[in-house]
């Protein structure tokens, strides 16, 4: 921090002070603007912060089942050419407090960054109110009949619609593709929770409130204040909570100091952030006692009304986990912890069929997932551009590293945009590596979880129905217009006559504004001054954080107390979704389907077979190898016909044969090949130019590739079958 080197003059003293006032002027101003920004906003009917035109497709509020959400699609702008044969996206807002439209919030944004890569994109959001009754089943219910427009929508689109969702949007979209995954390509979750108590001791202590409350019993009466409304605004305080320095000094410091440059900036981003909803309270209570006190998602303990168990290995959809190890309110643990939850090895992820691709970024934020433009133009523009290669990965858990494509020297022909996007190949070990719970700390929040219910129970006995009694629909909206992230905008607005002279008066600042310079002493003592308050509010915000951890070890810790609440101690495991023994039984008639049909195909399957058997000693797949085969697919007459679909089927289905059996598919092989060996040379070569596209074939590649030019037998000489050992020659191909 820059510290005064010289004895301040007078005249450094007047520069400053005049500074100091113009910019306090303008302050206000901005604080004025915010406040007239947030009444403009309230009254919409629709508001949101979308930079992107819109066309409405379908209104929930319409359905037999009736919702405040509602299907859009994005208008693209002038200079953006969209493809209608690529696949759609579909982007879903998180309904957490704010209003819609963080996702298309500007250029540089998801939304931006899709019809950038030319797809169609449609986006869900939401009215401030919810309607009468509405459930999240209900909401499920209704993305799932958008899901089927935008696909009637584009009949001949090359693959399912890629569906976004962010934050509190993520579960919502994973409960909907454990539904109806026939709905869905591509899935990618960024910034959201779905393992809720998972998390590192000593950095993630947002996970303890629920416990600290003493559980769900505060949403029910906060719900119940709100006469069966909850009030976004607290979704938004505990945002707000999670960081004291940049809530109560930093953000409006930041304005305060570089007000000439920065109001446009802040503005922009208080209107979405000032947007507060609501929803329904027993929406609410779901939510809560559901997903986040009660852990129920990944454990497949969540059943829809007519007894339907939500199992999110039903999800047939590759699955893209973006998530950031400086979000302090979904940390890597609770975006990628319930795959823990659900699968003992990545074999069971792969019987199951399921292809898991997660990035972890180092230092960005929670709200910096959504709106940074850096991450937009990078980790979100890959997972755009490269769509197709992740639908085709076989399944498995996959990390997506990226590199900077100037690094890039083999193959740089076939990467597009500043990034490179590798797969790379990773275990259950890569995941517990992060960190998280041990059966200790599963006992203690099974301990709160246990402990909401019965403080529920005895709220819904006890005081709920006096407090229902009391609240009636005026007093709640009262209360609602009195909360404190409500009044901050409301203070400043039109309604305060004594805000009507800090315009004309920051006019006139304008026109005579005498900015200070950045030596004077005077600066250096204001930012020592400001970093010094940052100091102390973070102090205080670790200091609550390491009393509230141990507060809830103490309390939930406790043998007493578990004991009374029926935890039992001495199994020291944590829960796990439960296993079917039919789901064994089709994956064992799957492998012996598949052994039965290895000698099935042609050209197609064997090119497929040995791209994957080479490919598997490389340890990942990178997208010049897709984008060569994309061009191949392209000018081979055999392939060309071939969809997307059709191809990700052969591509799985050759790497389970593989999987299963290597050396039977192997010797398999020649008998899928064509007779002529001009033939045999133009497909080996094919092969050879998308195995290094990735760059050279080297070490076990290379000597895989050398048993797969044997198998190709490129000269005359009569094929070759291999059977039991022994190498046989034969006078044709069978």
């Amino acid at each position: 921090m820059p510290k005064p080197t010289t004895i301040p003059t007078f005249s450094d003293a007047y520069a400053y002070s005049l500074d100091a006032w113009q910019r306090s002027v303008l302050f206000l101003d901005v604080m004025r603007e915010r406040g007239a920004q947030y009444e403009e906003h309230r009254t919409q009917t629709a508001p949101n912060v979308l930079e992107f035109e819109v066309e409405l497709i379908r209104d929930g509020r319409t359905l037999e089942r009736p919702v405040n959400y509602a299907l859009v699609k994005i208008v693209p702008h002038e200079d953006v050419a969209v493809d209608p044969s690529k696949r759609p996206f579909v982007v879903v807002d998180p309904r957490a407090g704010h209003g819609p439209g963080i996702g298309g919030f500007k250029a540089d944004s998801e939304i931006g960054v899709v019809l950038k890569a030319g797809h169609p994109c449609y986006f869900i959001g939401f009215l401030p109110d919810p309607m009468p009754g509405q459930t999240i089943e209900d909401i499920a219910l209704a993305e799932a009949g958008f899901l089927e427009t935008v696909i009637a929508r584009h009949p001949s689109a090359d693959g399912k619609p890629c569906v976004i969702g962010n934050c509190q949007a993520g579960w919502a979209v994973m409960i909907v593709a454990a539904l109806r995954p026939e709905l869905f390509g591509p899935i990618i979750i960024a910034g959201a929770p779905l393992s809720y108590w998972a998390g590192v001791k000593g950095q993630n202590p947002m996970r303890y409130s629920g416990g600290l409350l003493g559980g769900s019993w505060l949403t029910a009466l906060t719900g119940d204040l709100g006469a069966g409304i909850f009030d976004g605004a607290w979704l938004v305080q505990n945002f707000e909570n999670q960081n004291p320095a940049n809530t109560l000094w930093t953000k409006q410091y930041n304005l305060y100091s570089r007000i000439d440059t920065e109001a446009a900036r802040y503005l922009g981003f208080e209107r979405w952030w000032g947007g507060h909803v609501t929803l329904n309270a027993e929406e609410m209570q779901f939510i809560v006692d559901e997903l986040f006190v009660g852990n129920k998602l990944a454990a497949g303990e969540i059943r829809t009304s007519d007894g339907t168990a939500i199992d999110l290995r039903n999800v047939h959809s590759p699955i893209v986990v973006f998530c950031s190890k400086g979000d302090n309110i979904t940390p890597p643990q609770q975006a990628l912890g319930w795959i823990l939850d659900l699968y003992h090895s990545v074999d069971e992820i792969r019987a199951y069929g399921q292809t898991i691709v997660y990035t972890v970024h180092e230092t960005i934020g929670h709200l910096g997932i959504f709106v940074s433009a850096g991450v937009a133009r990078k980790e979100h523009d890959e997972f755009a551009s490269n769509i197709d290669l992740i639908d085709v990965l076989p399944p498995g858990l996959y990390e997506a590293v990226l590199t900077s494509a100037s690094e890039v020297t083999e193959g740089r022909e076939f990467a597009s945009g500043e990034w490179l996007m590798r797969c790379e190949p990773r275990t259950l070990d890569d995941i517990r590596a992060l960190g998280g719970n041990d059966a200790e700390d599963e006992r203690r929040f099974a301990t709160a979880a246990k402990l909401s219910e019965v403080n529920l129970a005895l709220y819904r006995t006890y005081l709920q129905p006096a407090v229902k009694a009391a609240v009636t629909p005026p007093v709640a909206e009262a209360m609602r217009n009195l909360h404190p992230l409500r009044l901050q905008y409301a203070l400043f607005g039109p309604d305060n006559p004594f805000m009507n002279w800090a315009r004309a008066l920051a006019d006139q600042v304008r026109q005579t504004r005498e900015p200070v310079a950045r030596e004077n002493p005077f600066v250096a003592w204001q930012e020592s001054f400001s970093q010094q308050i940052v100091d102390g509010l973070e102090t205080w915000r670790r200091t609550a954080e390491y009393l509230s951890e141990q507060s809830f070890q103490a309390i939930y810790g406790s043998a007493t107390l578990q004991a009374a609440l029926g935890i039992d101690a001495s199994t020291g495991k944590p829960r796990k979704a439960a296993k079917s023994p039919l789901h064994q039984e089709l994956v064992e008639a799957r492998i012996a389907e598949l052994r039965s049909r290895m000698a099935h195909g042609g050209i197609c399957e064997g090119l497929a077979r040995c791209l994957i058997f080479v490919g598997m000693a490389r340890g990942g797949a990178d997208e010049r190898g897709f984008e060569a085969v994309r061009r191949l697919r392209q000018a081979h007459r055999e392939t060309k016909q071939l969809d997307l679909a059709t191809f990700k089927a052969v591509m799985r289905e050759q790497y389970f044969m593989l999987l299963i059996d290597e050396d039977a598919a192997l010797a398999a092989l020649p008998k899928l090949l064509p007779e002529a060996i001009e033939e045999r040379r133009s497909a080996f070569a094919a092969l050879r130019g998308v195995l290094e596209a990735s760059g050279a074939v080297m070490a076990v590649a290379a000597e895989r590739l050398q048993r797969v030019a044997t198998l190709f037998r490129l000269d005359s000489e009569p094929p070759v079958s291999i059977t039991a050992g022994k190498t046989v020659r034969n006078r044709k191909v069978s």
